[in-house]
């Protein structure tokens, strides 16, 4: 069966099952544009290829142009090289950032944190970057939600090819996870110990990661569901911090 068909059934259960099921990047986007605005510095960890999912192309171009100053940090040169909206790009370790103190206005990162090795150290860094008053916003995996449980229990070689498998990426755009700043207390705790005060987490639950595997996609779907009601709020999947400079 072909993907195209996968999909069809994917998206015609869904309706059924979840209808209200969104994907958790489009909150992501949205936190982003109700904080990029034109006098601002912004910069992005880990931008890679693009800042949002690739087909949000025209959105991300739209993004970025409403931002005066905007950089963008990697620490592979290649995925900067291709990346196509935002100028200004620096190859980069987050934890010893090549910029003044106090440089920017906003700070964000998609699907980085969980990667990090040394979140407190990481988050004074990023502080140290950050105006007084400055936001740092960023989008990860929830270390309860059952992927984030999932991807921990398994052996790293296997970790990867399913990431790969699922996620269509390349060996070269799959990272080692870490999860050490991935729950509600850590970034809690992380935040203030690094001079941030939390001003605000969303859990979110997203798409699930079987779509096109139609048994587990059915079960993924009601778990998903379940996920939904305020009870079950602290095994969603998705988390997106925002966190303000003291």
């Amino acid at each position: 069966m072909t993907h195209e068909a996968l999909y069809a059934i994917y998206w015609k259960t869904r309706s059924v099952i979840a209808p209200s099921l969104e994907y958790a990047q489009f909150f992501y986007e949205e936190a982003l544009f109700d904080h990029v605005t034109g006098d601002i510095s912004w910069l992005d960890l880990g931008c890679g290829h693009h800042l949002l999912s690739p087909w949000r192309q025209s959105h991300e171009d739209v993004l970025v142009s409403r931002c005066g100053h905007v950089v963008g940090l990697d620490l592979c040169l290649e995925a900067l090289r291709a990346h196509r909206s935002i100028r200004q790009r620096v190859v980069g370790d987050i934890s010893h950032l090549p910029f003044n103190a106090q440089s920017f206005d906003l700070v964000t990162a998609n699907m980085v944190v969980e990667h990090l090795s040394d979140p407190v150290g990481q988050f004074c860094e990023i502080r140290r970057v950050l105006k007084p008053g400055g936001r740092f916003v960023f989008h990860t995996p929830n270390a309860f939600g059952y992927f984030g449980v999932a991807r921990r229990l398994m052996h790293s070689s296997l970790n990867g090819w399913l990431v790969r498998l699922l996620d269509g990426r390349p060996k070269e755009d799959v990272f080692p996870i870490q999860y050490k700043a991935n729950t509600t207390a850590r970034i809690d705790k992380i935040a203030r110990m690094a001079g941030f005060k939390v001003q605000r987490i969303r859990m979110r639950v997203s798409s699930p990661v079987f779509a096109i595997v139609p048994p587990l996609m059915i079960v993924e779907l009601l778990w998903l569901r379940l996920l939904m009601l305020k009870p079950f709020r602290r095994w969603r999947t998705n988390i997106i911090a925002e966190l303000k400079a003291c």
